[in-house]
């Protein structure tokens, strides 16, 4: 799991500063739309799925201004019907791949994620096949400077908000919980006036697999062939990060 949230912490920095940005704008605010039709209307003070949104857009570096149109044009008449969907497949020696989208046009979706799969040595399943694979937490993405106290007594008040596990990397605390503390562990956040650079329930998988840096990159540069289509919103793997194969894959995108 560190390895994965080290990656992740990696992307984050990297994503912010290339043209990458465009596509977690997309992103942010698909959620942000998702967040208000389906979550309670366009007031964050009521709607904690549309404060979470929020957040995670800020954490990408969306300007006030653009937060606040997406999130008017999502309480309009013309508003993008977008759903979410899931697909379940596995890519080269069998690593489990878990793609969530937000779509407004499923059709579109479904061909463009077996084409990758396809094309990449990898195989659609059928959905469910793999939920045994991974457990749903709640992942928040915290930057060391926001913390004003001591760490130890930090970590201790997010222990009562329901964190199960925390990982140190670089500038960056990483805090899990169980589902269904997710809640909790906002509230718990906003209490404390912190606000994570992204919050999310994230799928994690129980066990990981290691390959061959060779074949390990390739699992990446798939991963990331999802995570250019604009209608994937997250992507989920048991690959096991290690540290070697980090070196490798910043040595590529240097």
């Amino acid at each position: 799991m560190a390895g994965h949230s080290k990656w992740a912490n990696i992307k984050h920095r990297k994503g912010a500063q290339d043209k990458k940005r465009a596509k977690q704008f997309t992103r942010a605010i698909k959620e942000i739309t998702v967040a208000v039709k389906e979550g309670g209307g366009p007031d964050p003070e009521a709607n904690p799925g549309l404060r979470n949104a929020i957040q995670n857009a800020k954490g990408v570096n969306m300007p006030k201004d653009t937060i606040e149109r997406a999130i008017k044009k999502a309480s309009g008449a013309d508003a993008d019907n977008y759903e979410t969907v899931t697909f379940e497949g596995y890519g080269p020696n069998g690593i489990a791949i878990f793609v969530e989208c937000t779509t407004d046009n499923t059709n579109r979706t479904v061909a463009s994620v077996r084409s990758i799969f396809s094309k990449n040595g990898g195989s659609l399943g059928t959905n469910g096949s793999l939920e045994f694979l991974f457990d749903k937490k709640g992942v928040f993405v915290i930057e060391k400077e926001k913390i004003e106290m001591d760490l130890e007594e930090f970590e201790l008040e997010l222990i009562e908000g329901g964190a199960s596990k925390f990982e140190k990397e670089d500038d960056y605390l990483t805090v899990y919980t169980d589902f269904t503390d997710f809640g909790s562990m906002s509230s718990k956040l906003e209490e404390l006036n912190i606000e994570p650079k992204n919050s999310e329930v994230q799928r994690i998988p129980l066990n990981t697999l290691e390959l061959p840096v060779e074949d390990a990159i390739k699992i990446l540069n798939l991963v990331e062939k999802f995570e250019d289509d604009d209608d994937v919103q997250n992507v989920y793997h048991n690959l096991e990060i290690t540290d070697e194969l980090i070196e490798e894959m910043e040595k590529e995108q240097a």
